[in-house]
């Protein structure tokens, strides 16, 4: 009989060292007892104090005790992660680390942290069992697409202040830089979502009670703070359908019907990568129905010779133009 105690502690204590968190403030004694009575676990806070104390030691958690109530959290870099991971998943994740390493902010990556770190020591492992030999993190790498740019960096407690009201659909205060000219102003933000085009993150938001959604870059919010007050959604607001109206693809004059002369070449890429679904190449001639936006006109120009816009003859209207304004910046004598 004195088995059963032992295994409801052990899995008790168990499920409160996954709760507790390993970054911000730290969780308090009582909101790690709610978490843990909503799971299943009859505990009293008593309880998971004594349980706190007792793994302290052993996992050299830290409790903030300079403010009551204290707050409970991984020293930084830990964690626990359970189950162990195996040797496809450490290198899926490792992958995954080479490729939102160009994408994320630091302070993104950080979440991922101790479960990255468990990879890399499993890997690492792997390797020294095979005697050192080039394993497999040596034999794959992750190239970007497109032009690779950096990631600008976003503060930490902006990050955790925007998603905790986010998550929470709870307003939030910010000090905003608007643009080139360095000037902020302090909005009241509805954060409705958070999306991420290449390496920049944007809010999904509202602002005030203006009814129209618009993008705020997170690099761009100086301080974040949370307002306690909930947030105004608007009514039939869905992120996918404003996606699909070409919002991260800044402005879109709606759908069209692009038709092009286009290269050998280029005909041949598109046929394995297609613009669309109803996208039709014969001989050279392409035709597809795509959003008419900035992103699509920055995709032509940077194909060069490659394409010639044909149709509708506002969008090569607007590439021509484009175009004689480069070649007079080129034609200009350099001072």
């Amino acid at each position: 009989m004195p088995a059963k105690p032992t295994r409801r502690t052990l899995a008790r204590q168990w499920e409160l060292l996954k709760l507790i968190p390993s970054r911000g403030a730290g969780a308090s004694a009582t909101e790690l007892t709610a978490a843990l009575q909503q799971a299943g676990f009859g505990v009293s806070k008593r309880q998971v104090e004594r349980d706190l104390w007792e793994l302290r030691e052993a996992f050299q958690l830290q409790c903030n005790e300079k403010s009551i109530p204290y707050g409970w959290r991984w020293p930084a870099g830990a964690g626990v992660d359970f189950p162990a991971l195996t040797a496809a998943e450490a290198l899926s994740l490792c992958l995954l680390k080479q490729t939102l390493g160009a994408l994320l902010p630091a302070s993104w990556l950080a979440v991922l942290g101790p479960r990255l770190a468990s990879a890399e020591q499993k890997l690492a492992s792997i390797k020294a069992d095979l005697g050192g030999g080039a394993s497999w993190p040596d034999k794959v790498r992750v190239i970007q697409a497109s032009m690779p740019l950096q990631a600008p960096e976003i503060p930490a407690e902006v990050l955790e202040t925007v998603q905790e009201c986010l998550l929470l659909n709870e307003q939030v205060e910010v000090d905003y830089t608007s643009g080139p000219d360095g000037g902020h102003k302090t909005l009241t933000l509805h954060p409705l979502a958070q999306v991420n085009r290449g390496p920049v993150s944007y809010l999904v938001a509202c602002a005030w009670d203006y009814p129209d959604v618009r993008l705020y870059a997170l690099h761009r919010i100086l301080t974040a703070r949370r307002l306690y007050v909930a947030l105004r959604r608007p009514a039939h607001f869905n992120v996918d359908n404003y996606l699909a109206g070409g919002a991260l693809q800044f402005g879109s004059h709606g759908q069209i019907l692009l038709r092009a002369r286009v290269s050998v070449e280029l005909a041949y890429y598109l046929g394995e990568t297609a613009l669309s679904a109803d996208q039709c190449i014969e001989g050279d001639l392409l035709s597809a129905t795509v959003l008419d936006t900035w992103q699509l006109s920055w995709w032509i120009l940077s194909q060069g010779p490659e394409i010639e816009v044909l149709e509708p003859v506002s969008l090569r209207q607007r590439i021509q133009k484009s175009l004689e304004q480069t070649l007079c910046a080129y034609q200009s004598v350099a001072s």
